[in-house]
């Protein structure tokens, strides 16, 4: 049996439910923002869809 990430994230926190809980928005809240501040900005030169054009032509 695999061990579910989140009940042991969850059981890692400190407190009772609502101070888990609180815990739990600022940690995804600070993932989120790490993924748009640093990694998204990183990665984006290597994606194949930043250079798409868009013409006129054939219309």
């Amino acid at each position: 049996m695999v061990p579910d990430m989140y009940a042991f994230i969850w059981r890692l926190l400190p407190g009772p439910w609502f101070v888990k809980l609180v815990f739990a928005l600022i940690l995804i809240a600070a993932v989120v923002l790490l993924l748009m501040q640093y990694v998204f900005p990183a990665v984006a030169p290597y994606m194949p869809f930043n250079n798409a054009t868009v013409t006129d032509e054939g219309a």
